[in-house]
């Protein structure tokens, strides 16, 4: 049962879809796998549904210039298998792959995973350890913000996110996940990139939101990434950096982060030699 009421619209192209989703209460549908479930519980409300799923333009994956360009309508489980993406940015894969259960990564859709707001999800920290940028359009036109931005401030009201653009850098990246047992959600989970300027290492679940660790990357900077540099150099981050909950404590979550952290770094050193 639907504990929210709401009126229905499928528009017939993008500047159809941002101008009703202008109205007050409007919100965007395209996998529903987190705003049909709130809606039935009543922990989410809309007053307008604007179903953007058919929308052709929001789909598929490109590469060009060094970069893929990832629809938002690209459903998990196709960002978990595209040759593209298991080439160039094998942390986004593996970070759908880790997502749910295969109905939820059939329906669940990269912009969707990216935009929820109050809860951990996989792909904003594999999209912050790729140095990647959020493409929206709005009122105002289309725009781009740095991943990280993106995930501190989230989804700006009236705009729709319509793709994701990533930086293609070979197999030297990898993500770890422990998962909540009762939601899949991440505990914790860590993703990683080996650059020429070192790692770039991104956490989410042990923290408020998802971030980019640079006082770790500072830290492992020249390597080794060894488990023992790894926990070292998360130990060395500020305790209240880590939040508890869910009978976890920010120690544990601390530690399990760098345990998490060093396994990445070690695939994906191991994957690209």
């Amino acid at each position: 049962m639907i504990l929210t009421e709401f009126d229905y619209v499928r528009p017939v192209g993008l500047d159809e879809a941002l101008a009703l989703l202008s109205a007050p209460g409007a919100r965007a549908l395209a996998g529903g796998q987190s705003l049909l479930p709130g809606l039935r519980i009543g922990s989410d409300t809309a007053r307008l549904l604007v179903d953007v799923r058919h929308l052709e333009e929001l789909r598929g994956v490109e590469s060009g210039d060094g970069t893929l360009r990832i629809g938002a309508l690209t459903t998990l489980a196709e960002l978990a298998a595209h040759p593209l993406v298991l080439a160039g940015a094998p942390e986004l894969a593996a970070a759908a792959r880790a997502n749910g259960d295969p109905q939820v990564r059939n329906l669940g859709t990269t912009g969707g995973n990216l935009a929820v707001a109050g809860r951990p999800t996989d792909l904003p920290v594999a999209a912050l350890a790729a140095d990647a940028v959020v493409e929206l359009a709005g009122p105002g036109g289309r725009t781009t913000v740095a991943a990280e931005e993106f995930a501190a401030t989230g989804l700006p009201a009236g705009s729709v996110l319509t793709a994701l653009l990533v930086p293609a850098a070979g197999p030297a990246a990898a993500f770890e996940k422990t998962a909540d047992r009762a939601s899949r959600y991440p505990l914790c989970a860590a993703a990683v990139r080996i650059t020429p300027d070192g790692p770039r290492i991104a956490v989410t679940g042990a923290t408020p939101r998802a971030l980019r660790l640079r006082g770790v990357e500072d830290r492992l900077r020249g390597g080794p990434y060894t488990t023992e540099a790894v926990l070292a150099a998360f130990r060395a981050e500020p305790r209240e950096l880590f939040v508890p909950g869910r009978g976890t404590s920010a120690e544990y979550l601390g530690h399990l982060a760098g345990v998490l952290t060093a396994r990445a770094l070690a695939r994906a050193a191991r994957i690209s030699t």
